[in-house]
């Protein structure tokens, strides 16, 4: 019985949901096909098969195509509205990616308050420099002048944010070189030159290659370090949930009669957010950096913690 209790624990089931969310989002290569439903999660732009759509990805090219983006806008409105962030701390494919990162170090970075609160404004930079890009180039083009705007922007006028994106570096670029390396490589054996084929395709790797390459690898090995610290500090989607997340019928309450604040910081320790759940009103908080992870439900001993909805 006691295994079966352990097994039937919340970050368990959150494992498995995230787990199971990205196989599907990622279905194609179990032959199923893509459908128009688009989430706000960090999923790149990808490959036209993937089969969930990433919402933000999918509003910068409807706004570089001067389409009024009208269904990434009501994924983000709704689910926020309803859920907040539960999607970042369930269903996301790189906020998978960032725990499993959590678990490569036992001990990890503490990060100051001040720090932490400097830091956490970073992603909502990103992305008022992405929706700037993005709308300026909708408004040249209504205009008849987004010819001029988007030559000076280059790559990075039909979607900012996804030029860089570490998820597009690591679903996207790199499963595309493999999958090219793996067509070419036998050719190549024929040929007998191997090692010099390689060699030249990698001289060949555009510099943009590998300033994206370089981005992902800084995001996974600070991740290893400071968990979740892209959603933390630098995803424009989470930032873009957090402004709606102070209204979402989803939130967490406290009961003060259960909870020991005064000996007891456990819900706070293993916020993987930096959450001050103790400093929050306890009848129902819906804090902009929660994930509703529920971490701090599972930690709690007093069972003070819980979901309230709505």
């Amino acid at each position: 019985m006691s295994l079966i209790r352990r097994l039937l624990t919340i970050e368990t089931t959150r494992k498995l949901t995230q787990f199971f969310c990205f196989l599907i989002f990622n279905a194609v290569v179990f032959g199923w096909t893509s459908t128009p439903l688009l989430l706000p999660i960090l999923n790149g732009l990808g490959t036209p098969q993937k089969t969930v759509g990433d919402a933000f990805a999918a509003l910068q090219l409807m706004l570089y195509d001067a389409i009024f983006p009208l269904l990434p806008m009501a994924s983000f409105l709704l689910i926020a509205i309803i859920l907040g962030r539960a999607t970042c701390g369930w269903v996301c494919p790189f906020g998978f990616i960032q725990d499993l990162l959590g678990y490569v170090k036992r001990k990890h970075k503490e990060i100051s308050s001040i720090t932490h609160r400097d830091m956490a404004n970073v992603k909502y930079g990103i992305l008022m420099i992405t929706l700037f890009i993005s709308i300026a180039s909708a408004l040249t083009l209504a205009a008849g002048i987004g010819s001029g705007f988007r030559s000076t922007f280059g790559i990075f006028a039909q979607a900012p944010f996804e030029v860089l994106s570490p998820a597009g570096t690591l679903f996207s670029t790199l499963p595309s070189i493999a999958l090219n390396a793996r067509y070419s490589i036998p050719m190549w054996l024929e040929t007998g030159d191997v090692l010099g084929k390689i060699f030249d395709g990698i001289v060949s790797m555009p510099i943009l290659f590998w300033v994206q390459l370089a981005i992902m690898v800084a995001v996974i090995v600070l991740g290893v370090y400071i968990p979740r610290s892209w959603c933390r500090y630098f995803c424009p989607h989470g930032a873009a949930l957090a402004f709606l997340n102070k209204f979402s019928f989803l939130g967490l309450k406290r009961e003060p009669v259960k909870c020991t604040k005064a000996e007891c910081h456990a819900c706070v320790e293993v916020c993987p957010m930096k959450v001050p759940i103790l400093d929050l009103p306890w009848e129902k908080f819906t804090d902009p950096e929660c994930i509703y992870c529920l971490k701090c439900v599972e930690a709690c001993t007093t069972k003070a913690i819980k979901p309230k909805f709505p």
